[in-house]
């Protein structure tokens, strides 16, 4: 086949083709075949230099000669046999190795149709069992030409089987699936040597995918959408590859119908186990993978640091907004108790306030009690007692301050009709000064008339009670209450 650069090279031992260089396409790492068995042409060119045959090989797919004759021996069925054959339930043998078989040992799992079409028509022609007459005239004995015909036909058969199983797609399948595979998967490496060690263990794997071609592990500069891909594959896998058990039955081994059925249902559950501890095992390398993946552990701190940066803005928001709150709250209160506070002192002073005036209300009583004391004596114009109270009680401060200042400096019969006239005298002077005082309204009901102050007995501007009057008050009708039902009893 021709050299491509995109092939990796594989070295090999100088026992193995005299350490000439062969360029074979794999998803591995090259490695140097040292202590490993030969196969196919190989295995043959090898077993004839050690046995004397050949002193040196030229070619493994020419026909070799020994002293100008075409050799007298055939690769034996071992020689392309696997060690790792599937076991029946009979006990057969080993399976033997079908690439090998064809020349495609370099290729195996990766030979195209094309590829194993072209390796069966000449290694077909090669080793027909025509073109194999010579060994038999190079045989002296009958017994051992008979032998070694049965060795060339078993051969030949082989040969014809391996073509079948390999053109087979479902067969082929099957046989790749036995062949033999490293399974490891890495669980440590070093940050700077993860692409090294977990790149070829997912080329290794993908040769079981359903989906081809899979995508690549890629490097440090591979963007973050492309390594999502990447793991989403994989975490999506899906692998054809199957698992013929090495204790599994043969269904040709069938005693009976029953026998078969028992015998699918136990291969059936084998299969199945061994096919979930594969994808667990794919499972396992992906996971690996994406916790040690340097681009997915850089994400990850950036994404925490945004996350911890935006939970601290919140925290720092929400502090913010409590302290906003509380201060707001502080003002509210600090309102309030300024509020409370000046309401307590106008309370106060209004209380103050009408304190003195109730005192200098009683002041001015008893100032006009004691300037009516000898009118009402000497019954001057029929003034009684009540007519006095009548006016303390119905007049305000500055009324009663008014009718006393006019009834200074008078005597006898002048202080009685300043009274008279403050008393209202007679109905009609009652309703002049109504309506009067309607006209030119003054202050607690006062009105003027002729430069002279005339108070009314009948009206009066009351005030409201306050809150100590009201709880008097109540107290007042619950101990009247009581009294009338102590009364009763």
């Amino acid at each position: 086949m021709g050299v491509e650069s995109k092939l990796r090279l594989i070295t090999y031992s100088e026992e193995i083709v005299d350490g000439q260089p062969i360029y074979v396409s794999s998803n591995g790492l090259p490695v140097k075949a040292v202590g490993k068995e030969p196969a196919g042409h190989s295995f043959h060119a090898v077993a004839l230099k050690f046995r004397g045959w050949v002193e040196e090989v030229a070619s493994a797919d020419e026909p070799k000669a020994v002293d100008g004759k075409e050799q007298t021996s055939l690769p034996t069925f071992d020689s392309y046999s696997s060690s790792k054959g599937k076991k029946k339930s009979g006990g057969e043998g080993k399976q033997q190795d079908h690439y090998a078989l064809l020349g495609l040992s370099h290729l195996r799992y990766l030979a195209t149709e094309e590829q194993i079409r072209k390796s069966y028509r000449e290694t077909a022609l090669k080793y027909h069992p025509d073109k194999q007459a010579s060994l038999l005239l190079a045989e002296e004995s009958e017994a051992a030409k008979e032998t070694k015909k049965d060795e060339i036909e078993t051969h030949f058969k082989s040969i014809q089987e391996a073509y079948e199983v390999l053109i087979d797609s479902v067969k082929r399948r099957i046989y790749d699936s036995t062949d033999e595979f490293d399974d490891e998967i890495p669980t440590e490496c070093a940050p700077q040597d993860f692409f090294k060690v977990f790149g070829p263990a997912f080329m290794r794997n993908g040769r079981w995918s359903v989906n081809q071609p899979i995508p690549f592990l890629g490097d440090e500069n591979t963007s973050l959408k492309e390594v999502d891909d990447f793991y989403n594959f994989w975490y999506t896998f899906k692998s054809w590859r199957e698992f013929p058990h090495e204790e599994e039955f043969d269904l040709e081994q069938a005693e009976s119908r029953d026998h078969k059925r028992w015998m699918e249902r136990q291969n059936a559950k084998l299969t199945e186990k061994a096919r979930k501890e594969e994808y667990a095992r794919i499972r396992t390398l992906v996971d690996n993978a994406y916790k040690r993946d340097p681009r997915i552990v850089k994400r990850k701190e950036a994404e925490k640091a945004e996350k911890q940066k935006k939970k601290q803005a919140k925290y720092l928001a929400k502090k913010l907004q409590e302290e906003e709150a509380a201060r707001a709250a502080e003002e509210e209160k600090q309102r309030k108790e300024e509020e409370e506070k000046r309401a307590a002192e106008a309370a106060s002073q209004q209380k103050k306030l009408r304190e003195k005036e109730k005192k200098l209300l009683r002041k001015e009583r008893s100032r006009l009690r004691t300037l009516s004391g000898p009118v009402i004596s000497q019954r001057v114009l029929n003034l009684a007692e009540d007519d006095v109270e009548s006016l303390c009680m119905s007049l305000n401060i500055e009324q009663i301050r008014n009718i006393c200042d006019r009834m200074e400096g008078k005597e006898g019969v002048e202080r009685a009709k300043v009274l008279r006239g403050a008393h209202g005298g007679d109905n009609n002077d009652v309703e002049g000064k109504k309506e009067e005082e309607k006209k030119t309204p003054q202050q607690n009901g006062s009105v003027v008339s002729n430069g002279t102050v005339l108070l009314s007995s009948y009206e009066k501007k009351e005030k409201p009670w306050s809150k100590e009057e009201i709880e008097l008050l109540r107290k007042a009708m619950i101990s009247l209450v009581l009294e009338d039902l102590w009364k009763k009893f």
